[in-house]
This record gives structure tokens, sequence and C-alpha cells, in this order.
């Protein structure tokens, strides 16, 4: 045996950190003579030949350990050659192939210097499993960050999950290891088994993966995601045309991709990505949504997160398909015109055992100090902003989803609990910045370059915050100081106006004031109105069912007439599913929603309601170019806490267009006298008190026409019917 033993042992027992320096061929002299040594681990094999492909040559290789250890020197060769090894199985099958520890390096000096500076923006295009074609050989690369693992090897279903037969090469002091392994293709299971400097292996899947097998085993899955063949240029070209207009409608459709609509004849089982697709587009095409969102659709093990405990970040979820049918998704609803926005997670993950936590045997995505690193609400942990290649990881996992899947946004979850030290901590369990205050500087700078970059690569692309603190400038641009998104949820208006709503109405005149605060701070972001998920869950109720009325048609009233007050109101608009038709009982991520509901007026009420709403904001541009404008809003009444009323104008400088909102909200049927800001004939365009949205009829026989009867401040006025619990709204037309 020419390699020395303590090699020799290090291989067998999986803890040598560099393999290639040993296994594959290198050159040797042997007493006087030149030559070549060879050394191949190869499971299973009871004898093992070297083969020149060009000469056909072969060396049989001496065989030094039962595991399948195989040496042997080559004279008269001093140069390292081209070659493939023979191998025979215990049971005579007969393999030839091109040996892994043949081939150099996949990653260059360039690639690892930039992600260790966190400024390799396309390192999922390095790091991972790529199938590849490398000196006319095809196989995968494989390659993962690990800088305090002791040694990593290469485990799957090709080698029957045994540690020993693929170690990986350490890449330096970058702390990549890397193996190119021939042969290899689509479909193979893996892992990489991660040998902590203890001596204890952990088996993790790859942070980098783009498709994971199904729990409990969570294996990887070599896959390519660029196979699939688009046709929305159309939509990508009109995408790019609208990049830096805020002022376009947005009209949100919120998703559970899992429990939107089941099938109820296969053991209500979901619907796939590719099932899924038609009936959600003809469905969001009739409402008249502009976009849709899908709760995180990338990879996690547990249901009930509903996605928000990640696994597999670069991943979409095997549950309803590949990643090519994602793909295949979205190009659908991008060819009928819908744009696709997907809630993303980059402010905490999971502890699950084979996943990031702990990856390499210490806190390397996460911070070591719980006062850091640990998640109090939510029992997971916190990645480490600052870790250049943990910022790197985050950056570039935000642009492959929008590369890969031609996405048109993303709402970033819990944008708030990244921007604050102290969030849902008490006095002690959280360490100050080193300015002593309480802002994540490092997560705020992390959120600053992930918007720069999305709108650099992607122009047109929305970056949206779920953020519910007044913390300033969430939607300035990064140049004015500001964190650079587009749009933030407006989390204070959405809980004042429940608030509001919830009560019974005879105690509401003593809280007209949560209908009126917001308009102190709406103009100071770019606001999307919300009722997500999260207003429906956790014993919350259903949006229906949060109206103070005792009884189903009272509550679909109430809701009527507060989705009308919320799409006149300034902002974009985003409705969780079932709320359009006023789903009775909390949402279920197991079941489907509650569809059979639409047979009965109360509810199919609402969804024509919300789909007139739809058609209203995006068929008149005014309404939302002037979304941020203070100058095209106007109170005309907010005080009259006594008849429950609330009444606004929406108007556009640039041309002579006004609408006129009228919100009453007591159970009282009232005459009432409103003041117009001009005068002349109003059209009573939606009244939420239609028949035809299940309500009593009484409006106000399709327009009014203004006196000269000074009214809220108004020179003329006009007397309208306030039905209990309805929203008017008019238009001016001469």
């Amino acid at each position: 045996m020419i390699l020395a033993k303590p090699e020799f042992h290090a291989l067998l027992q999986a803890t040598h950190a560099s393999p290639h320096a040993a296994l594959g061929m290198h050159p040797h002299t042997r007493g006087k003579g030149a030559g070549v040594v060879v050394r191949a681990f190869v499971r299973g094999a009871a004898e093992c030949a070297v083969v020149d492909p060009a000469t056909a040559d072969a060396w049989p290789m001496k065989r030094l350990a039962d595991e399948g250890f195989f040496e042997v020197f080559i004279s008269k060769r001093p140069k390292v050659f081209r070659y493939q090894l023979r191998v025979t199985r215990a049971n005579g099958e007969l393999h030839q192939f091109f040996d892994p520890y043949a081939f150099l390096p996949t990653l260059g000096a360039q690639d690892l210097y930039l992600f260790n500076e966190g400024t390799e923006h396309r390192v999922y295009d390095k790091l991972g499993a790529h199938p590849r074609v490398i000196d006319g050989v095809p196989g995968v690369s494989f390659a993962v960050w690990a800088p305090a693992a002791k040694q990593v090897s290469l485990v799957g279903n090709f080698n029957h999950w045994d540690t020993r037969y693929h170690p990986m090469r350490s890449l330096g002091v970058s702390g990549v290891w890397e193996l190119f392994v021939p042969g290899l293709g689509e479909g193979e299971l893996y892992k990489y088994a991660v040998r902590d400097q203890g001596g204890h292996v952990r088996l993790k899947s790859d942070p980098y993966g783009t498709y994971f097998e199904a729990p409990p085993n969570n294996a990887s899955v070599v896959c390519e995601t660029r196979h699939f063949q688009w046709h929305d240029d159309q939509w990508m070209e009109q995408r790019r045309a609208a990049a830096g207009r805020p002022d376009r409608p947005v009209s949100i459709y919120e998703v559970h991709l899992g429990s939107w609509r089941r099938k109820p004849e296969d053991a209500h089982r979901p619907l796939s990505y590719r099932e899924v697709g038609p009936l959600l587009a003809d469905y969001v095409t009739e409402m008249g949504f502009t976009h849709v969102e899908f709760l995180p659709l990338a990879e996690h093990p547990f249901d009930g997160s509903w996605g928000y405990q990640v696994t597999g970040f670069y991943a979409p979820t095997h549950r309803f398909g590949r990643p090519e049918d994602f793909a295949w998704l979205v190009d659908y609803l991008h060819q009928r015109g819908i744009g696709v926005i997907l809630d993303w997670v980059p402010a905490h993950f999971p502890r699950d055992s084979f996943a990031l936590a702990e990856f390499d045997g210490t806190h390397l995505y996460e911070h070591a100090d719980p006062r850091l690193g640990a998640h109090m609400d939510w029992g997971t942990l916190i990645f480490n902003y600052g870790r250049n290649e943990v910022r790197c990881f985050l950056l570039a996992n935000a642009l492959a989803w929008l590369e890969r899947y031609h996405l048109d946004g993303l709402r970033v979850d819990a944008v708030a609990s990244m921007l604050y030290l102290d969030y849902s901590r008490a006095e002690g369990q959280w360490i100050p910045n080193k300015h002593g205050g309480r802002e994540n500087l490092e997560a705020i700078d992390f959120l600053r370059q992930v918007n720069d970059l999305v709108h650099r690569y992607h122009p047109g692309v929305l970056m949206i915050a779920e953020e519910s603190t007044s913390f300033p400038g969430v939607t300035k641009p990064t140049a004015e100081g500001g964190l650079g998104f587009d749009y933030k949820w407006n989390m204070g208006w959405m809980h004042d106006t429940l608030r509001y709503f919830g009560k019974e109405s005879v105690y509401r005149k003593w809280h007209q004031n949560d209908l009126t605060f917001g308009m102190l701070y709406q103009y100071a972001e770019q606001f999307v109105t919300v009722f997500s998920h999260d207003e429906v869950v956790h014993g919350k109720g259903s949006l229906l069912y949060k109206m103070g009325a005792w009884h189903i048609a009272e509550k679909a009233a109430n809701l009527r007439a507060l989705l009308a007050h919320m799409w006149m109101w300034p902002g974009k608009k985003l409705l969780f599913m079932g709320g359009e038709f006023g789903q009775s009982r909390e949402w279920n991520h197991d079941a489907s929603l509650d569809w059979h509901l639409c047979q009965y007026p109360d509810h199919e009420g609402l969804r024509l309601l919300v789909r007139d709403l739809n058609r209203l904001y995006t068929g008149d541009p005014v309404l939302s170019r002037n979304d941020f404008n203070p100058q095209a809003f106007r109170w005309i009444s907010c005080q009259d806490a006594d008849s429950g009323v609330l009444a606004y104008v929406r108007t556009d400088a640039a041309e002579p267009t006004c609408y006129l909102v009228i919100g009453h909200f007591t159970g009282a049927t009232r005459t009432y006298r409103i003041g117009a800001p001009l005068a002349g004939k109003w059209r009573e365009l939606i009244n939420t008190n239609s028949e035809y949205y299940a309500g009593t009829g009484l409006g106000n026989e399709g327009a009014r026409t203004t006196e000269d009867i000074p009214c809220d401040g108004q020179a003329q006025s006009f007397q309208v019917n306030l039905a209990p619990f309805a929203t008017v709204i008019f238009k001016w037309v001469q």
C-alpha cells in the first residue's frame, strides 16, 4: 500500500477532510520509475481496474479493504491522464464510469470570494446541486457551505446513504465543500453528511436545494429548474414598462393554495399547480382582481405552519407538483393577465434537525446568542444578517424566485420582527445595537439591499412589507434613507376598522375615531389596505362573523358596507380568500373553502359586490392614480358619530372626476342631507343595500341632483336615503 495508513483509515472511517488529495490519480515516483498512482473507494466492488478510454489499456487495482478500497501504481505513465474505473460487482455485474475524484473544482476563486464577501447575487447557480457537463462528461456538481465542519460527505440512493463513499473536497478558507459526481442526473435523492468538530454527523438537506421529497425523509432531489419554456413575454414586457409607477391599480386576492379548492371526489385532496391554474385564473378574472398572492410555497415540513416555517428556501413545495409545474402555473396566470406575488420569509427559520439549524455543528445561519438568534413568538431561529454568507444566501434567494419563476412581487413576512432587536422581548432578553438603540441595523441594511437588488435586476417587480409599527420610511427609496419597499400593509387601518365594525351598532358612536384616525398617517407610506389570512385564524373567527350583529343578514350587510368603504379608501387592496363571499367558519388550512355558501343570497351578494368594486377600482385610473395623493382625498362628514355617518370624496386634479362615498353604520334608516363639492347630478354607482347584493333595495333612484343648500362646509348638497349598514358610492356626472 502506497497510501499512508492514517490517511487510509481516515478514508475508511469517513473522517478525511481532503479526499481528492488521496483518491483519484496522482503523479508518483516509485523507486527509480515515475508513474501515477490511482486510488478508488467504491461501494460493493469485488474488483476494480483503471481503464484508459483512448487506448483501452487496463490496469487491475489491488483491493486493500473489503469495503471496496483499491490502489494501483501505473509505471511509465508519468503524467495524469483521462481515465475510467471498471468495477465488477459481487454479483458479476460490470460497470465502467468516470471517477468523481478526477475532476477539478466546479467553483473558481472569484465565485468563492464573492460568496464570502456576500455579493455573489447568483450564488444559487454555484452552490447546491446542478446537472452539468464537465470535459464532455455529464454529471451533477454539489457544493455546500459548512465552514466549521470537520468533514462532509455526499449521501444518497446512489451510495446507499453510506457516508464513506463520496467524501467532499474542502475549498479552503471559503468554508465550501464540493464534489462533482459523473453519471448522476435529475431525480437523485441526496443529503449532506456533515461531521462536526466533535465527530457527530448530521444529515442535512441542501440549503440551496431546488426540490425535496415529502416528510419524514425530506431528502433533497436533484432538479434542473431551467427546462420550462415560458410563454409570457408580453406580460414581462408590460411589467417592465410599469416599473416606477406605484399608481397602477393593484387589487390582490390572497390565496392559500392547499385550501382554496379541494377535490372532494378524491378524498378531498388539494389541487395540483396545474389543476388549480385554470380554475383560479377563471375566478380571479371574473372577480376583477389584478394579482394573486400565494401564502409561502417554499418547501416546509409542517402543513400547519401554512408555509411560514421554511426548510427549503429555494424550492417550490412538493405538495402540489414539481418546480416546472409551479412555473407552469405562473406562466398560465400571466397569459391570463394576472400577476403573481409570493409570500417570502427571510425573518426566521424552524429548528428542524435536517435543515439550517446548527448546520455544521455551530450556529451557522443563526445567531449563537438566543437574545439575538431565537424568535420568542414562533419558537424559530433568526438569521444572522451580519454574516456575509447568510446575507448572500437570502439576497440570492429573493432573486432566484424572480428569475426562475417570473414572480411579479414578494410580500416580505414579519418585517417588524426584523427591524427591532426587542421585538416581543422583555427587558434583559435583548441586546442593544452598537449605538445603544433597539433597531436591528444589520437587518435594516439587508432589507435595503434586497429591495435595491430586486428593483435593479427585475424592474416592475413589487416589494411589499408586512410591517405593523411606525418605523419611518418603509416605502421611501433607499437613496432617501428609506427601506425601499414599494408598498406596506396598512395594519393600523385594519385593526382600527375591524374594532369599530366588531361592536354592536349602538356602541359605535363612541368609537368614530377608529374610522378617522387612519387618515392622520395615511399618506406617510404607500399603503396596501388589507384584510389578510391573519385576521381569520387562531380563534379570531371569519371576517363575516367579526361583524357586530346578531343574525347573518345583518352581518352580511355590515360586511358589504365595510368592503365598499375599504375599496374606496386610498391605497391598494388585498383580501384573503373566502372574505369575498363571507365564509362563515374560521379558515381551516386542511379543508376547502365553503363554496357551497354562494348558493345563498347573503353570500353571493357579497361576492357580486366585491366583483363590482374591483371593476370600479380597476376601470377608472382616477382611483389608483391617486391612491397616494393626499390632495385627492377630502372629508365631507366625519364628525356625525351619533348618526354613524362617514363621508368623503376621491377626486383628481387632472380631470373633473369626483366620487362621493357615504358610509352609514347604524341600524336606523335615514334620509340624510350631505354636502357635495360639485353642483349638478350625482349618479349612484354602487349601493351595498341593493337587492342585487341581497340588501333590502332602499336606494336613491339611481341619482341625486344638488340643491343650493349649504351643508358640511359645501355650497350645495342633496338628500340621500341611507339604509341600515350601507355604503353608497356616487359619481359626479355634470
